[in-house]
């Protein structure tokens, strides 16, 4: 079943379509908490609808809700980010868009929702670095890479000026659509999904997965633990040390490959 295709009311939605969806929201790398979320709303909605007599029975009754567990992030290496950053067609206008934004989720760890609200106004290239409005907006200061703004500069002056009509209440906003809106959370998982397919990548990497990579590389570059918190806008610094915990799996990978007493005779 295509579920982009599935043109049906509220009041037709069975719970095989319901599962359907699930599944769709799990291929796209969508989070289990994200998961999770959206199934608590449409759990909702069809309550309402049974209180107010509207249906009979509830879609959603056998629904199973994804599993909710703490664990280690998965990663992308510095390599694999580049790979999908270079199949980027640059020859047409949406991709001119996505490796800027793509770029732009690496640079400066960005969650998905900062992403698509991002600001020109905010964006400061005479002193690299972005404003990021967060959680609950909170507001912090990203740097920003020159890689990072000479490809947002080029959507800009490329493909951004030339929509024809932009929403009046997303003129401030940095990316969007060719209908000039901006752009829906699930249109970023979806345009990560096609770029990481097409570099030939087998793992399940969504746009956090950008967030995440960005974290672990400075950490194991040597980074500030306290600096990353900051930059990532965690609240507490425990949320933040996970990426210690990616770091030193690394390293006892690395001590298992490569001590002299590790290695096979």
């Amino acid at each position: 079943m295509d579920i982009t295709k599935l043109e049906k009311g509220p009041l037709d939605i069975t719970e095989k379509d319901l599962s359907s969806f699930i599944v769709w929201l799990n291929k796209l790398g969508l989070g289990a908490t994200s998961q999770a979320r959206i199934k608590s709303g449409i759990k909702a909605f069809y309550k309402f609808l049974l209180l107010e007599d509207i249906i009979d029975t509830d879609p959603t009754e056998l629904l199973e809700s994804p599993r909710l567990m703490k664990k280690i992030p998965s990663v992308l290496s510095v390599e694999e980010v580049q790979e999908i950053l270079d199949v980027i067609d640059l020859s047409t206008g949406h991709g001119t868009r996505n490796r800027a934004m793509l770029e732009t989720l690496y640079a400066c760890g960005l969650r998905v929702s900062e992403l698509i609200n991002l600001k020109i106004t905010n964006i400061y290239a005479d002193i690299g670095f972005v404003k990021v409005i967060g959680k609950n907006n909170k507001e912090r200061l990203v740097p920003i890479g020159e890689e990072a703004l000479k490809h947002i500069s080029f959507y800009k002056d490329s493909v951004r000026n030339f929509i024809p009509k932009i929403e009046e209440s997303d003129e401030n906003i940095l990316f969007l659509n060719r209908r000039g809106k901006k752009l829906s959370r699930v249109m970023v998982f979806m345009i990560v999904k096609e770029a990481v397919k097409m570099a030939g990548i087998s793992k399940v990497v969504s746009p956090h997965t950008f967030r995440h990579s960005f974290a672990t590389h400075l950490v194991e570059g040597g980074a500030d633990l306290k600096a990353v918190q900051d930059m990532l806008g965690h609240e507490s610094i425990t949320t933040t040390e996970i990426y210690t915990h990616l770091d030193r799996a690394y390293l006892k990978e690395t001590v298992l490959r490569f001590h002299p007493l590790n290695k096979k005779n």
